[in-house]
């Protein structure tokens, strides 16, 4: 089947390939969000794949939303890594509506006149990188939302 004029102006106006770094990080048509596997005896989270729950040891689970905003619970600064990634960063626990998410603090400096216990912040995303496809990775991390919450 030959390809139309309308068909070559689709394929060059779609939007660009993308893949999520992890599982639990959701790209759809919507807004982007993790979804974490809920535990349906006892409601324990987890965003790996479970077999078995490692609070009530029930094996039945369903993929729940994880909010989108929460409030940053503890942090770390990172001065030193594995060769090839940036330093400094800032590594923390975030608390989304009682699930907690560990992912890095991002689009502000890291330091501690900026991060703060308490702060809101909200999941964005961002490339990391493409394949030879053309085809970018998407990875997700937690920015500032606004005044610091205790």
């Amino acid at each position: 089947m030959a390809m139309t004029d309308t068909d070559t102006a689709d394929a060059s106006t779609s939007a660009p390939a993308q893949i999520p770094l992890v599982d639990y990080l959701v790209l759809d048509d919507g807004e982007p969000h993790l979804v974490a596997h809920e535990c349906t005896s006892c409601g324990a989270r987890f965003f790996d794949h479970r077999n078995g729950c490692a609070s009530c040891f029930a094996t039945d689970f369903t993929t729940v939303p994880v909010a989108n905003e929460g409030t940053l619970r503890t942090f770390t600064i990172v001065a030193f890594a594995a060769p090839g990634i940036p330093v400094p960063f800032v590594a923390g626990v975030v608390d989304c509506d009682g699930t907690s998410v560990r992912a890095n603090v991002v689009n502000t400096e890291p330091d501690p006149e900026h991060i703060t216990v308490g702060m809101p912040v909200r999941l964005t995303t961002f490339p990391i990188g493409d394949d030879a496809n053309g085809t970018a990775a998407i990875g997700f991390g937690y920015e500032p939302t606004g005044a610091v919450t205790q």
